[in-house]
């Protein structure tokens, strides 16, 4: 993806997130100087396996694994301090080395002990199905103009004063909320006073750190959280994450201007999966979901939670390659489908009687309408030996050949196992 005409890379979700963006950027960050995680927080997790050993990433970008790559947490990020070093705990104990290697935008909002008592109680109530860590109330603040910034906690005075007002809102919210939970202010002042001084050596600029680095010729690459489909303001709200989860929101979340970005690399599983409430036209059911999920290994990489199961749906992703300025495709998990003697995939949809070739903006609307599916022959042997495109089966060749053909944009990449060596550039 790299070259004299691409030094500034976009890797997104091109579904509901968890298609497998974390290999995808782990790969490419060989290539590149710096990584940079434009949004969300950590409700997100990435999972790398390296030789036999699998590591998984929830707010650090997945070039950390590179010992020569810089990281960047970008503004658009809301960070969890508390596990943000508990996450760097597990990896310098894992050998990987962090010191100047690792920057945070002092930009950055923080997400407090009382954003997840309010995202918990809110949860009881709304039924989205977040993860409860305080994402959302974390965002509602940053837009409220109440947040609180990395550069606050980094202050290191009038910390009381500071939290005070935030706390008895809070609580004042959880009340009317009916949540017996409460906010302890001296709980927040100890807190700020703690990491306040574990975050100071790490909280710069980043926006100027990656603007300098592009003007120098060195290569970015940008990654972002969820999936195109869980986008705030794209995806099928309100069954969304709290942020811009697609391509735009990338130059916003990095403090760089959009001009920067040379190309979009879209992510998608060669089927398709989401975690929590909302519409997944393509899911199926009973001992079919499970098998799915069996093979695919479908559970949140920070949760837990089963992932829902389903077949490719290429009006989902047409849609993410229009809202995201997608300019390639990698498509992972190509080997779940080894087994299957036949392949169903969506090709578009009928909603009411009608055809309807659009994802529509109305949730209950996609929650109603029946896919149309094109069943494709399976190819019933192994493609986890595969590195290159032609020691792939023909009929798993045809199969992406039909993918990137409904998709109107080119495939990349191939994964074919978690691996690091098991990915085909195209």
């Amino acid at each position: 993806m790299f070259d004299r005409k691409h030094n500034c890379i976009v890797v997104v979700g091109a579904q509901w997130g968890d298609e497998g963006k974390g290999k995808l950027v782990d790969v490419l960050a060989e290539q590149a100087d710096v990584v940079v995680r434009y949004q969300g927080g950590a409700n997100a997790g990435h999972t790398v396996v390296v030789g036999e050993r699998q590591v998984v990433l929830h707010q650090i970008p997945s070039g950390i694994l590179h010992p020569r790559v810089r990281c960047v947490v970008g503004n658009g990020v809301v960070l969890d301090p508390e596990t943000f070093f508990g996450e760097i705990k597990e990896l310098t104990a894992q050998g990987i080395e962090i010191a100047g290697r690792l920057f945070v935008s002092d930009r950055a909002h923080v997400v407090l002990p009382y954003h997840k008592l309010l995202d918990q109680a809110s949860e009881m109530q709304q039924q989205i199905g977040t993860t409860g860590r305080g994402i959302g109330p974390a965002y509602e603040d940053k837009i409220g103009r109440r947040g609180v910034r990395v550069t606050d906690l980094c202050r290191g005075r009038g910390a009381r004063e500071f939290l005070e007002p935030r706390v008895e809102r809070a609580n004042g919210m959880l009340r009317l909320m009916g949540s017996p939970a409460t906010a302890d202010l001296d709980e927040h002042v100890e807190l700020f006073g703690r990491l306040g001084a574990k975050l100071r050596p790490l909280a710069t600029d980043t926006g100027l750190l990656v603007h300098r680095a592009l003007r120098s010729g060195q290569r970015v690459l940008l990654e972002g959280a969820q999936g195109a489909l869980l986008d705030v303001d794209h995806g099928t709200y309100p069954f969304v994450t709290s942020s811009n989860t697609t391509a735009g929101g990338a130059a916003v979340g990095a403090g760089i201007g959009p001009t920067e970005i040379d190309g979009v690399l879209g992510v998608v599983k060669a089927y398709t999966t989401r975690v929590g409430n909302g519409p997944l036209p393509t899911e199926v059911a009973g001992d079919l979901q499970a098998q799915l999920r069996d093979l695919g290994g479908e559970f949140g990489a920070t949760t837990g939670r089963p992932r829902r199961c389903g077949w490719f749906d290429a009006t989902v992703v047409r849609y993410s390659v229009r809202v995201n300025g997608l300019t390639g495709l990698a498509v992972t998990k190509l080997d779940v489908l080894d087994t299957f003697e036949e392949i169903p995939v969506c090709v578009g949809y009928r909603l009411d009687g009608s055809e309807c070739a659009e994802v529509p903006s109305d949730v209950e609307a996609l929650d109603r309408v029946e896919p149309v599916y094109e069943v494709l022959p399976g190819w019933q042997r192994t493609t986890a030996t595969a590195r290159r495109l032609a020691d792939l089966p023909p009929a798993a060749r045809a199969y992406l050949d039909r993918l990137e053909d409904l998709a109107g944009q080119p495939i990349r990449f191939v994964s074919v196992g978690t691996r690091r060596d098991q990915i085909i550039e195209v």
